[in-house]
């Protein structure tokens, strides 16, 4: 084994030897590792949009219930969230992301067990506190693992099995809730929780998390670990390492939250919190209600599940050009584009919803606001991440996501609120003028951190 791999000094930072990595297949089965959980998290969350209709009529639910309903998940999810960032970076991200399929597996199972609305959205609500720990963990290992000329598309690609799952989960109700109904299944979606958990175990923990909370021989072992399989999938010795990169200081794990609002952590945290709240507050708001509406509008339950999956996949192509413009273009402008274009197109959607215009013509307005809005999902998950050094990635992340998954309750019940005093015009009005805010805030408190490593943005 030469100098490359095997030999090089634990005074070598983690960061040195990974960014000089180049990208194999060994890394983007990791990554598939990750990617995979994502799916099924996306198909679990994504499957109220179109089973709520249904749970509405069975239960008998007024628009304000159907609202609490559908927001009941995003508090297991805020609590989520927070709780994990905290936790893996302290205890560190494999541990905390295998626990984090227990609880959405449990709690999509015991879903499909709930007897009255209570206990669902208790159900959902535990549900959602699994799905809120994985999201900032799987971020923070996909963007501490894959190098930083590649990092930006493979995150963005990552957020792009969000509308896979999503759109899976339409299929699958188009397919089976005649037959299973909706209780079915919420059951058979826990199954991929045993899978997915086992195969969890194949991704070895963060070498950048482990050598900044000072355990630097399992660092340096972990990364020789990934060193040889990289150097093995790639056929040919590694590149030398670069001296650009100084060893990460240990650091106060205690102060990890307070760093958010320290330095030029406290202006990229303001950002972070008001872009995440004000997007989920927008996205959810409307998403989440799309099947039911069009239930309201006179489409009978399978047509409006149809026609909701068919606006979906416009999010196929709009997370491919989102992951392609990051690295193009950059973070910021993107992020400005997607989040104006999501603006422009839900306010387009709701004016066609309102004029009763043909179906054909709805669904492509439907197409075009799928389109920016999972666009604007690939840049969230993308930027977040990076703009926080290793110490406080975790935590960073999870806090944002968490204020964010505030927006994604209140947005739901919101609008289960306005829907009869203003109709579905100003349900997309509302969600229009959230994206359009989210825009602003990105404009003038961002910062642009493509093509760079982790340790050059923290700084």
């Amino acid at each position: 084994m030469d100098m490359s791999v095997g030999a090089l000094k634990l005074e070598t930072s983690i960061a040195a030897r990974l960014e000089r990595l180049p990208m194999t297949r060994y890394q983007r089965s990791l990554f598939g590792i990750i990617a995979t959980a994502w799916f099924f998290d996306s198909m679990d969350l994504g499957l109220m949009t179109f089973v709520l209709g249904s749970i509405k009529a069975e239960f008998g639910l007024t628009a304000t219930q159907t609202g609490m309903l559908a927001s009941s998940s995003f508090l297991g999810m805020f609590l989520g969230a927070a709780i994990a960032g905290l936790l893996a970076d302290r205890f560190g991200r494999k541990p905390v992301f295998q626990i984090s399929m227990i609880f959405w597996g449990v709690g999509s199972l015991m879903c499909g067990f709930a007897q009255d609305v209570t206990t669902l959205m208790l159900y959902r609500v535990l549900l959602g506190f699994g799905m809120g720990m994985e999201f900032p963990i799987g971020l923070s290992m996909v963007s501490e693992i894959v190098p930083a000329k590649s990092r930006g598309k493979y995150v963005a690609i990552l957020e792009g099995f969000w509308p896979l799952g999503f759109i899976a989960a339409g299929v699958l109700t188009y397919a089976l809730l005649p037959v299973i109904g909706w209780r079915g299944i919420f059951i058979a979606l826990s199954v991929p929780a045993i899978f997915v958990f086992a195969v969890r175990r194949m991704v070895p923990e963060s070498p950048r998390w482990l050598e900044d909370v000072g355990r630097t021989r399992e660092a340096d072992a972990v990364m020789a670990g990934i060193e040889q399989r990289v150097e093995r999938a790639s056929g040919k010795p590694l590149p030398a390492v670069s001296a650009a990169y100084s060893r990460a200081p240990v650091t106060n794990r205690k102060a990890r939250f307070m760093e958010l609002w320290s330095g030029p952590y406290a202006r990229r945290t303001v950002m972070l919190w008001s872009v995440w709240f004000l997007a989920l507050l927008g996205y959810y708001g409307l998403t989440t209600w799309l099947g039911a509406l069009l239930q309201q509008a006179g489409y009978a339950v399978t047509k409006s599940v149809l026609y909701t999956v068919y606006i979906s996949l416009a999010g196929i192509p709009g997370f491919i050009f989102s992951a392609w413009l990051l690295e193009k273009w950059g973070r910021k402008p993107t992020s400005a584009l997607m989040l104006l274009g999501s603006a422009l197109a839900a306010f387009a959607y709701g004016q066609a919803a309102v004029n009763k215009v043909p179906v054909e013509q709805l669904i492509a307005a439907g197409l075009c606001m799928q389109f920016f809005m999972f666009g604007m999902w690939s840049v969230l998950y993308a930027y977040t991440p990076e703009l926080y050094p290793t110490r406080s990635r975790a935590t960073g992340s999870g806090f944002a996501s968490s204020i964010g998954r505030i927006g994604s309750l209140v947005g739901p019940y919101l609008v289960g609120v306005l829907l009869p005093l203003t109709g579905q015009g100003g349900v997309f009005t509302l969600g229009a003028l959230s994206f359009a805010l989210a825009a602003v805030v990105v404009l003038v408190l961002g910062v642009e951190t493509r093509g760079k490593s982790l340790e050059e943005v923290s700084q």
